[in-house]
């Protein structure tokens, strides 16, 4: 007999995400990662109304799967069962990406240290989700992952502290730099490979209403045996590169270009290049920690 559906409220930042399910490991998977912010008796009102779902008829017992809805709609194919919570993950990200653009979205990780936040631009491969992964395990506060969401009227940068998604061999390289790292189950067959998320902090949940303002701008760089190498970025050259990891810029257009170049105006930036995670982050941490007095204000 199937069991009864769910209906919950999670806390996402500044998203209120209705989500309907009955399947036990996905909710299992769900309350590992967001204790803290799951709600039985949410708002009327929400920002996005998901359901994950088993088909039914033969399928739901021969190579199952799981659909993921977004307002009754199914804007994938589905996936293999097992795969739920990376589903509603990505799924999320897409809802938030196909319409929330009142913000300016960047594809980058954000981790503030007080109240000043360092953004971690990148294209996949780049190292940005390890390297935010390991700074919010050595105090910083997780911000985001997969967006930095920023208020283009005041630059601020929104807290939505997720589940990082890990991929293949970051999922070792976060498990060498600590072995206690709270990681939940491990997908074999995602679309992007082999995938593990580590789970925010309870702080960062906390204090997710609490914004950050731009103070860093590093575009890191993994690159196997490097030497690790931090060095100043021209700034109109940090524009070019953060405008091509906005993923609104166009749709935005002129309030896009006012709030990336003011960005980079208020930043310190930085290309970095490295190999060890450790060395990595105390290098990023030294920086932040430099600026510190600096870091708790509005940067000059």
């Amino acid at each position: 007999m199937p069991l009864a559906e769910q209906n919950l409220t999670l806390d996402a930042g500044p998203f209120q995400v209705r989500v309907r399910s009955s399947d036990p490991s996905f909710l299992d998977t769900l309350g590992f990662f967001y204790r803290g912010c799951v709600r039985h008796d949410g708002p009327h009102f929400v920002d996005f109304d998901i359901r994950i779902k088993r088909p039914r008829g033969l399928r739901r017992w021969l190579q199952p799967q799981v659909l993921f809805e977004i307002d009754a709609l199914r804007p994938f194919e589905p996936q293999p069962a097992e795969n739920a919570f990376p589903t509603y993950e990505w799924g999320l990200n897409w809802c938030i990406a196909t319409s929330a653009h009142r913000y300016l979205m960047l594809h980058a990780g954000s981790v503030a240290f007080g109240d000043a936040g360092m953004i971690l631009p990148g294209h996949p491969g780049s190292g940005k989700s390890t390297l935010s992964a390991a700074l919010t395990l050595r105090g910083g506060r997780l911000l985001s992952d997969e967006f930095g969401l920023v208020r283009p009227e005041s630059l601020e940068l929104l807290a939505m502290p997720r589940g990082i998604p890990l991929k293949n061999t970051s999922i070792e390289a976060i498990l060498e730099f600590d072995s206690a790292a709270p990681l939940g189950p491990t997908y074999p067959k995602t679309r992007k490979g082999r995938v593990r998320h580590l789970r925010p902090d309870a702080l960062s949940v906390a204090q997710q209403q609490r914004t950050a303002t731009p103070r860093w701008l590093v575009f890191p760089r993994y690159l196997a045996g490097a030497t690790e190498n931090l060095a100043p970025l021209d700034k109109s050259e940090a524009f070019r590169q953060l405008a091509f990891n906005c993923f609104n810029y166009k749709l935005l257009g002129e309030t896009a270009f006012r709030a990336v170049a003011q960005i980079v105006r208020q930043t310190q930036c930085f290309t970095f290049t490295y190999s060890r995670l450790d060395r990595a982050v105390v290098q990023l941490m030294d920086l932040a920690q430099a600026t510190g007095p600096a870091a708790h204000g509005s940067p000059r």
